[in-house]
């Protein structure tokens, strides 16, 4: 009979703190940052994207480009590498950086990879069955390539945890391979575990 009362006072007491905890939806604003864990979220991606490439469009490369040149450079993402712990969307950080080169007006961007691929398919599919089409043998070649990578560190103790991550990017001269940009980033979040509050 004790134990039937003890076992009926934990189911009473589960219920009563799950019956506390509803779960309600709003909307906010995309540029709002909310953190609910120490992982790497959007606006993570977003500020690094706009640092590293800030940074690295005040490098001289650049200014030097357009004097001999007499027009902006372009670039081409070659790759980025998620080495960290967890799954991130590398396309989405992908995105950022290219908004951020594209939104400075210092330098062009050109497509690379699979989707290079699709628009060429897409242009003979055009010179075969549309008028005015777009010759092959046009394209833009880049001048510059962005590569990097996305690592991460974890250190646990208890409920308690440090996350670090850091986003290395370097940018290669495609005429002479030279590295012109060597460009890095570092995020730490602490995330601590409370205690039960009522």
């Amino acid at each position: 009979m004790i134990k039937h009362m003890k076992l009926l006072l934990i189911a009473a007491v589960a219920v009563s703190v799950v019956g506390c905890a509803g779960t309600r939806v709003s909307r906010v604003d995309s540029d709002k940052e909310i953190a609910l864990s120490d992982r790497w979220n959007d606006k993570d991606s977003q500020l690094v994207a706009e640092e590293m490439i800030a940074d690295m469009l005040s490098f001289p490369w650049a200014r030097d480009f357009e004097l001999k040149n007499s027009n902006r450079p372009t670039i081409i993402i070659q790759r980025i590498a998620n080495k960290s712990h967890e799954h991130i969307a590398i396309e989405t950080f992908v995105n950022d950086i290219k908004r951020s080169i594209i939104r400075s007006g210092r330098a062009d961007f050109v497509a690379g990879g699979e989707e290079r691929k699709a628009i060429r398919t897409e242009r003979q599919d055009q010179e075969l069955n549309a008028t005015k089409a777009k010759e092959q043998g046009q394209e833009q070649a880049a001048d510059f390539a962005i590569s990097g990578s996305l690592n991460s560190i974890v250190d646990q103790v208890g409920g308690d945890r440090v996350t670090f991550y850091q986003v290395d990017m370097k940018l290669i001269d495609m005429a002479n391979n030279r590295e012109v940009w060597n460009g890095q980033k570092k995020i730490k979040k602490l995330q601590e575990k409370g205690g039960f509050g009522f």
